[in-house]
């Protein structure tokens, strides 16, 4: 998912906005109303930090802070892309103990990298609804916290992946980690308007990490697979960023959606679907995917530029959220049948 991209997908189910109160006082306090949590937000003032509970609900309510912190929706698209690359590499099902290395050291990759985004966009996430609720902005965890949280995730991904699955596969997971905290989240992000163009990169190397923890190196299918993945980003992301376009623009993020008209957004969004089609089908000939994989990943994407379509013509934040929940699906299948082809063909 791109990471640059998928770190958006798990946060998307936030709760809705506070609505906008006035809460009276008791007399005597020396005001006679106060701000509600939406008025803070929207004035720029900080969130307050929630309470912290006692006992086994605090152990239980940090433990999910720090679960919160790796985006574990992200990790999981991630993984989905991961194992069938494995699949395809090794021409059936690779060594138990090798695709199970290979999942835990990239999760423990990509969630260091997620937490490392959260401590970078802090600033962020707390004027956008879509990231409000998250733990260094609610207060549930420190930065230095999230800081130390981050490096140990990332440290034992790369050790785990560099002793007990090859090099390769360790350097290039750490590789994505700095392109995506360095690149995208601390730089393009917030300065250019293909800043998910270029931040897929991150989101695309895992398969690529797959397919080196199988054969200890690389090739043209892995090069290709890597484009699959970049390009569906930029349709995957613009299509939410659709409906939350007023939050980037409150945060000054030139997420393409909040800057540019509709039009232009829905015919960038068509152009790269069309672009994802087509090397998708070209994968079929380099990976040498029979008829299932063929089939699939016609029918996914006659499916997806129909979807986009709908959204040029409707122009409506529905139509777009609709685009971003097939996109997950789309991918989630394209993946999936990949492994069906090639055990079938076995």
């Amino acid at each position: 998912m791109a990471r640059g991209s998928l770190d958006k997908i798990g946060s998307d189910r936030a709760g809705t906005a506070f609505r906008e109160i006035e809460i009276p006082l008791p007399a005597g306090t020396g005001a006679g109303t106060r701000k509600a949590p939406a008025d803070r937000l929207r004035s720029g003032e900080p969130r307050t930090a929630r309470p912290r509970p006692s006992g086994a609900r605090a152990v239980r309510s940090r433990i999910g802070a720090y679960v919160a912190l790796t985006k574990p929706r992200i990790v999981e698209l991630l993984l989905i892309t991961t194992l069938p690359t494995m699949i395809v590499a090794a021409r059936g099902w690779p060594p138990g103990g090798l695709v199970v290395l290979t999942l835990v050291g990239g999760a423990l990759a990509a969630g260091g990298a997620n937490a490392m985004n959260m401590v970078a966009d802090r600033d962020i996430d707390k004027v956008m609804r879509r990231t409000r609720n998250r733990p260094l902005v609610t207060g549930a965890l420190t930065v230095p916290e999230a800081v130390v949280f981050a490096v140990v995730l990332e440290a034992m991904g790369f050790g785990e992946l560099w002793l007990w699955v090859n090099p390769l596969s360790a350097v290039l997971a750490v590789s994505a980690t700095v392109f995506y905290v360095l690149v995208y989240t601390m730089w393009l992000k917030r300065t250019s308007t293909q800043n998910i163009v270029v931040g897929g990169v991150a989101g695309a190397v895992p398969v690529l990490v797959g397919w080196a923890a199988v054969t200890g190196s690389l090739s043209w299918t892995p090069v290709v697979l890597f484009a699959v993945i970049f390009v569906w980003t930029p349709p995957h992301f613009w299509a939410l960023a659709v409906k939350y376009k007023d939050d980037y623009s409150a945060a000054h993020v030139p997420m393409l959606p909040s800057v540019a008209t509709f039009r232009r957004t829905a015919v960038e969004i068509l152009l790269y679907t069309v672009c994802l089609v087509a090397v998708s089908l070209l994968l079929a000939a380099v990976a040498h995917l029979g008829p299932i994989y063929v089939a699939s990943a016609s029918l996914l994407g006659a499916l997806f530029i129909a979807m986009v379509a709908r959204l040029w013509h409707q122009a409506t934040p529905k139509a777009a959220m609709a685009v971003f929940s097939y996109s997950i699906t789309y991918l989630t299948l394209l993946f999936v049948a990949m492994a069906v082809d090639v055990f079938a063909r076995r």
